[in-house]
């Protein structure tokens, strides 16, 4: 089994207050190991989004820990926490968020300017990025010459492009047919082939449980069962989240 790459320790967030006051996530313990597809599935409004946002430390829990290849969130100011993001964490959402006014190669280069590195270096790397991701020949295209799927295979090839430890994916097939949708998919479980590397990935959709390894649900904030994923075996086991 593979080492931990984020670990998340007794974790609960309390959102708004007064009567509107929700307590979104309720005693979370979880491990995204590296070598794995993590899907996170549960209905509308069970915390799913919240959960990734505190594993990406976005978002701050109430109380409890979480820890990014050793590091502890826990103390860190907004900076530390900024630091501790670009150096380990790549996000792919369901919106691509890409620059309309900047061409594919351009806008995976950025994750690499807002980190310092610039000029041949970052190009060659944001190219590199874009062919792992089977977009070598769209180079100079800008997203609204790309399809949707084509746009959101530049969203992953920025995300990993920093060679990050973890990718957190928030139902990055949300906005895609089926076709696109299995193909991104494929192309996240072949970034988490990589043994040093942990996907995650929040989604609705039971077709994509095939590229999973583990299958984890919430309900209402709480993590209430675990299957092991399909592309693994289909052995099913319940409750045993505390990431072992």
């Amino acid at each position: 089994m593979n080492d931990p790459i984020i670990i998340a320790k007794d974790i609960n967030k309390v959102l708004g207050s007064g009567a509107g006051q929700v307590h979104a996530l309720k005693n979370v313990n979880l491990s995204l190991r590296g070598g794995e597809v993590t899907m996170l599935m549960g209905p509308s409004g069970s915390g799913k989004t919240t959960l990734l946002s505190v594993l990406g430390c976005m978002l701050a829990p109430t109380s409890g820990t979480v820890q990014v290849c050793g590091v502890a969130s826990e103390g860190a100011n907004a900076e530390q926490l900024a630091k501790l993001r670009r150096e380990h964490i790549g996000f792919v959402f369901q919106t691509y968020h890409l620059f309309p006014t900047m061409s594919a190669v351009e806008n995976v280069q950025l994750a690499l300017d807002v980190r310092g590195l610039c000029g041949r270096i970052a190009r060659a790397k944001a190219h590199d990025a874009l062919e792992k991701v089977g977009l070598a020949h769209k180079l100079c295209s800008y997203p609204l010459e790309l399809s949707g799927g084509e746009q959101q295979r530049v969203a992953i090839a920025r995300a990993i492009v920093s060679d990050p430890s973890a990718i957190l994916a928030d139902e990055p097939t949300g906005a895609l047919d089926g076709c696109n949708g299995q193909a991104i998919m494929s192309i996240l479980a072949t970034i988490a082939a990589d043994s040093d590397r942990s996907v995650l990935v929040v989604t609705h959709d039971s077709r994509l449980t095939s590229f999973a390894d583990r299958i984890i649900f919430i309900e209402d904030g709480r993590l209430v069962d675990e299957q092991v994923g399909n592309a693994r075996a289909p052995k099913r086991r319940t409750a045993a989240l505390a990431g072992h």
